[in-house]
């Protein structure tokens, strides 16, 4: 009597133990799976196929663990969570073989423009794209008219100095200016421009320093607006303005 009521839990935990062992490891395309692998997969004649999502598929997982890895279709490179779920921080296993980019690329233009009036009451796109100073990457940079079309997702820093003369006497003038990203303005405000037509103080500047997430083929401009009482105001001289992006990861 006694033996017929272990016996069941004798069976119960040898299958148990069966079950642990059998899925301890899994091997697809063998039988054999190396015993240091949780899962073998053997072929000669396929691959393994990463999740593949866009960057804004990607930003949109609810809490994704930290090791996650997925295949950025926008950035073309295979990326995994290196921080929390609740603040997760994506970086680039690799850079794949279609990428033309590599971190440090950057680009610099100063402005030719010294006659348009730069402080107006909507908003315009500031002349800065005169001069090519460098250009570390003609094809992740793509420069037309005064906007930039950078064409590999990542991480971007950039900087943007803005120096300014009053035009028109006494009128207290105070631009202010905002990189714009597709259009829609983003990040910090450059709002130190105050100008007055006497006493001294018919110069000043503007500056930003911002470091963005891109999606590829964003078109990145700046935009300049009048903040305080209208009358001209022009770019101060040739080559005092300038615009830099670099490509940081």
């Amino acid at each position: 009597m006694k033996l017929s009521k272990t016996l069941p839990l004798v069976i119960l935990l040898t299958s148990a133990l069966f079950i642990q062992n059998s899925f301890a490891q899994v091997g697809i395309g063998t039988p054999n799976p190396d015993a240091s692998s949780v899962l073998d997969v053997t072929s000669t004649t396929k691959g393994v196929l990463m999740a593949r999502m866009t960057t804004a598929q990607r930003d949109a997982i609810v809490m994704p663990a930290n090791g996650l890895v997925i295949y950025n279709t926008d950035s073309d490179e295979f990326q995994f969570n290196t921080n929390t779920s609740a603040t997760p921080i994506w970086r680039a296993l690799s850079y794949s073989a279609v990428s033309t980019a590599t971190p440090g690329d950057s680009i610099k233009y100063s402005n030719s423009d010294t006659t348009t009036d730069v402080n107006p009451d909507t908003a315009i796109t500031l002349p800065l794209f005169g001069n090519l100073l460098w250009s570390d990457n003609g094809t992740l940079y793509v420069v037309s008219g005064n906007q930039v079309t950078i064409t590999e997702a990542g991480r971007y820093e950039f900087i943007v100095n803005v120096s300014l003369a009053n035009a028109t006497g006494t009128d207290r003038n105070a631009p202010e200016i905002r990189l714009n990203v597709n259009g829609t303005p983003v990040g910090t405000y450059g709002s130190t421009g105050y100008m007055r037509g006497t006493n001294g103080h018919e110069s000043s500047s503007l500056h930003i320093r911002e470091i963005m997430e891109i999606n590829a083929n964003d078109v990145v401009t700046v935009s300049i607006v009048r903040e305080g009482n209208n009358g001209a105001v022009n770019l101060r001289s040739v080559g005092t303005s300038n615009f830099y992006v670099e490509k940081i990861f």
